[in-house]
């Protein structure tokens, strides 16, 4: 059979089948124990675990019996982030869990069929909560609807929740290679990694808008400062309304898919065969039937083998293409066709333009910095910029923000680039490189986190900024401005920390 997983918006009412049987589903896993394989919070625990947090957060008694160390050590503590894994590990983990609410459907006597729903926040007027997560009530009774939950905090953290559209993107769609580079782009799909349960430098997709709707979406509340379920990877998954998240993001790789003439897979068999073809944690699952499911990142890449399928795959909004960048910098229709866009670069030519000096405390407010640029590297872009009859492709610039260590994942910042002395940032567009989301930034700042509490790195492909710098003369400088402004609610003691801001160019 396959199952075909539906729009929430899409689904004709609030209560309607789909979304009623899911909570249903997900009412009988929560009165599972915690070490029941199938019950709602050992799945939450697959993608993270933080008995302090859970404790705190009302998830972990001092009387619940938890699964064995073994089983632990096999199941828990798995999400892939900041990895080429990112994608596959999620899409496995949707379809247990999803098999596992199915199996709750039937046994409470709902449709055999039943698939679950994703949220497109992008869709025309579908970036709210969708409404039956965001009562307490339900069809089936009064104050205590299982998919709603008062952690859900939203941008302000007033508990009014919404997707804020100014601040998500689709730009990785445009991205045509799926393993990228440490210091320019990450690629789709992300860097090559181990097995990697948090890291650095999160791919494409993952940053954008992945992190940003958890964010977004959890936030933390402006009256004591705590942070929402999805704010925090070891309690996204005790959210409800995470997987709906996950699989419009599951949805999004099988749109960027779709262009298989310029969009792949990693053909690399550490990737094909997951981190378990190294010597590390395999990717594994419980199946409702008691057994364990291994699988590798190999078994979801073809999505045409997989049981399952979407009602829609179009993305509501993507970035321009890169052959409208040539077209914004005045190339003429000849020399676009000798630069043979719109290809991505994926070339070693990467060269450091400029950085800070001092690292940066990011408050509630914001902060500003200013990158001291090297004039001879920075003359190399601008000359690339400079086109003639048959010129080389432009170069492309991205901004670094390294080292971000916080407290709290509940902040999220737009970031500007650029800006004239004393302006309003909302004044000028184009100056705007991007949005960043602290998703993850908690544990990575750990001492004895996985690399020794190097924070999370941010990556922006700023070449439209610099573009329009270059257009308007102001590129021609030694020092550029950024700023970051805030998103969302920021908590008292997030401590935010920036090591160092700096500029890379990747050149044809």
């Amino acid at each position: 059979m396959t199952y075909t997983r539906k729009n929430v918006w899409g689904l004709g009412a609030d209560w309607a089948d789909d979304i009623l049987w899911y909570a249903r589903g997900v009412q009988a896993m929560k009165a599972k124990g915690l070490a029941d394989p199938l019950s709602w919070r050992f799945y939450g625990a697959i993608h993270g675990f933080d008995s302090g947090l859970w404790t705190t957060m009302g998830y972990l008694a001092t009387t619940d019996p938890q699964p064995t160390s073994a089983v632990q050590s096999t199941f828990w503590l798995q999400c892939q982030h900041a990895t080429w894994y990112f994608l596959p590990w999620h899409r496995g983990y949707l379809l247990s869990f999803e098999a596992a609410v199915r199996a709750e459907v039937v046994a409470l006597g709902g449709p055999a069929d039943w698939a679950l729903p994703y949220w497109n926040y992008f869709g025309p007027g579908q970036n709210a909560l969708p409404p039956a997560f965001a009562s307490a009530d339900w069809p089936d009774g009064k104050g205590n609807n299982p998919l709603f939950t008062t952690q859900r905090y939203g941008p302000t953290g007033n508990g009014n929740v919404y997707v804020d559209l100014s601040s998500v993107n689709l730009n990785a769609l445009t991205d045509t290679i799926f393993t990228g580079k440490t210091r320019v782009s990450p690629g789709f799909g992300g860097l090559d990694t181990g097995f990697s349960h948090g890291g650095r430098n999160h791919g494409g997709v993952e940053q954008q808008p992945h992190d940003m709707v958890h964010v977004l979406v959890g936030g933390s509340s402006a009256s004591t400062g705590a942070g929402g379920l999805m704010t925090d990877p070891d309690t996204a998954g005790l959210d409800p309304i995470f997987y709906l998240h996950h699989a419009n993001i599951d949805r999004l790789w099988q749109v960027w898919q779709l262009n298989p003439v310029t969009n792949a897979d990693p053909s690399d068999p550490n990737w094909l065969q997951g981190p378990v073809s190294f010597g590390e944690r395999a990717f594994a699952m419980p199946n409702t039937d008691g057994t364990t499911w291994n699988y590798t990142p190999a078994d979801m890449s073809n999505f045409s083998t997989l049981n399952y399928t979407y009602d829609d795959l179009t993305a509501a909004t993507v970035a321009p293409a890169p052959s409208a960048r040539l077209a914004t910098l005045g190339m003429s229709p000849m020399a676009a066709r000798a630069v043979g866009v719109p290809t991505m670069q994926s070339s070693d030519d990467v060269e450091l333009v400029g950085a800070t000096e001092q690292p940066l405390s990011l408050a509630s407010a914001g902060a500003s910095a200013t990158v001291r640029m090297d004039r001879a590297v920075r003359q190399k872009v601008s000359s690339s910029l400079t086109l003639t009859a048959d010129p080389p492709a432009p170069d492309r610039v991205f901004l670094n923000i390294e080292n971000v260590r916080s407290k709290s994942d509940s902040a999220a910042y737009h970031v500007y680039v650029g800006l004239p002395p004393g302006a309003l940032p909302g004044d000028h567009p184009e100056a705007l490189a991007g949005s960043v989301a602290l998703f993850g930034v908690r544990k990575s700042s750990l001492p004895d986190s996985e690399h020794g509490g190097e924070g999370l790195t941010f990556v922006l492909d700023i070449s439209h900024v610099v573009d329009a710098m270059h257009l308007n003369g102001t590129l021609d400088v030694d020092t550029i401005p950024v700023q970051f402004v805030p998103i969302t609610n920021i908590p008292a003691g997030s401590e935010i920390s920036v090591g160092r801001i700096s500029m890379y160019r990747q050149g044809q």
